[in-house]
């Protein structure tokens, strides 16, 4: 019997290490070159801001500044309370709908993705057709200002992108996926109620996918600015979020340029036309590059914190 057991053993070879590790040097290497070609732009675009005009009509852009000037941000900087004011106001906007948008779409997604919910079915095909047909600017623009009464409001910035059907069916399929049902069913008969069992069971354990929604609307508030142009005059200038603020300093640096290159014989103003559309973007990337390293930090929290134990 003995040998019948050792008869029917299978040797098996362990793994040649140094072939796994030529393998993942070959991997680092690879990424490590793909992450310095991400890089370059915005170094490029870094650089180009720290130039001086000059320089820059003379020899090009250059990843090292030919000559350091940091006109381009003073220019940027020189509308006194208008830049400051602006930020704030985004960082309100932007904490306030992505806040609001995540304890709306949560609870709705969590509704959604529980199958003994009658009105599932419907309320899903309900909730689809206007991503696919949409009711129209003009539609939209009446109800928020005639209806609702949003214009020349915070709420006007914040109410119409503060939900999303796509982040919604994420949410859903997520939910319906990943929260196993004897897990629900076992907090019901501890007598857990929905929304408990909603912020202390499917919360922790789907944090990825919340902190993943959260980021997309964190970049989607950040980089706004078409609302502010619908809904907010000029007259109340002090509610501009800082995409539109850049935006119309870029529309003021063409049409200052445009007019010093078509007027002769009259001194006007030198704009650092090209450093300025360089300033303008470090100014709208840098801040969220310095935070998505924190973003990446609680995404890889979440998905170890938010495993189910057995």
């Amino acid at each position: 019997m003995n040998n019948t057991k050792h008869k029917h053993r299978s040797y098996v070879r362990p793994q040649d290490s140094s072939l796994g590790k030529g393998a993942n040097i070959i991997v680092i290497v690879f990424f490590t070159f793909i992450t310095v070609l991400s890089l370059l732009p915005i170094l490029l675009v870094i650089s180009a801001s720290l130039s001086s005009e000059d320089s820059i009509a003379m020899y090009g852009y250059s990843f090292i500044p030919r000559e350091f000037s940091l006109d381009a941000f003073m220019y940027l900087f020189s509308s006194g309370d208008t830049l400051p004011r602006a930020v704030l106001n985004t960082v309100i906007i932007t904490f306030s709908g992505t806040v609001l948008g995540l304890a709306v779409m949560c609870p709705c997604a969590y509704a959604l993705s529980r199958r003994e919910f009658r009105w599932g079915k419907l309320l899903t095909v309900f909730l689809l057709i206007p991503m696919l047909f949409s009711g129209g600017l003009v539609s939209s623009y009446m109800v928020n200002t005639q209806i609702l009464h949003l214009k020349n409001t915070y709420l006007a910035l914040i109410l119409p992108g503060m939900c999303s059907t796509w982040y919604l069916m994420i949410l859903r399929n997520y939910f319906r996926t990943n929260i196993p049902d004897s897990l629900i069913e076992a907090g019901k008969l501890e007598g857990v109620s929905p929304i408990r069992s909603l912020v202390s069971i499917v919360l922790p354990i789907c944090r990825p996918v919340v902190m993943s929604i959260a980021v997309f609307q964190i970049f989607g508030y950040w980089n706004s600015w078409y609302p502010a142009l619908i809904y907010i005059d000029s007259n109340h200038n002090e509610l501009y979020p800082l995409q539109y603020v850049l935006v119309n300093i870029e529309r003021t640096v063409q049409a200052m340029t445009r007019d010093a290159a078509n007027v002769s014989g009259m001194e006007t103003v030198t704009v650092p036309g090209m450093t300025m559309r360089m300033a303008l973007v470090v100014v709208t990337v840098l801040p969220i590059i310095v935070l998505f390293p924190f973003f990446h930090r609680f995404l890889k929290t979440g998905m170890t914190v938010g495993a189910v134990k057995e």
